[in-house]
């Protein structure tokens, strides 16, 4: 039980999201646009400093078919850089369609290509934190 943040891995940006475990319903939150790994996590740091999370999500690019690719150890690498800093569980959660999904989302909420490329990333996040919500033994 408890708050959780999920990350939407990227080369350029990173989208985030939160939920709580007992509500089971996630929320897009923010993308976090920079490349330098030192100011992506000191941004990390800031998120996980004001919503005290009890784990962590992050989204594992895999092929259609399910296989590993080159992002796939990038997010992987993310994922144990966020478990060593902040001594939090991190789970990785399969993210196939995400971003699709999440654009499919917005694009019903009726929001134009600008806006939806501004929020992607955060939705997308939303959208692999609610998988893992929906998938849970309840």
């Amino acid at each position: 039980m408890g708050t959780i943040l999920a990350f939407d891995f990227g080369i350029k940006r990173i989208g985030v999201a939160v939920g709580e475990m007992m509500l089971g319903q996630a929320r897009p939150l923010l993308t976090i646009r920079h490349e330098a790994n030192d100011a992506r996590f000191a941004a990390i740091a800031k998120l996980i400093a004001e919503w005290q999370p009890d784990q962590l999500i992050v989204g594992l690019p895999l092929s259609v078919e399910g296989e590993a690719h080159e992002m796939t150890a990038r997010a992987q690498r993310f994922a144990h850089q966020l478990e060593g800093r902040f001594r939090l569980p991190v789970a990785l959660v399969d993210e196939r369609f995400s971003s699709v999904d999440a654009e499919a989302r917005l694009a019903e909420k009726g929001q134009g290509w600008q806006q939806r490329k501004e929020t992607l990333d955060a939705e997308a996040a939303a959208t692999i934190l609610q998988g893992f919500f929906d998938t849970r033994p309840q």
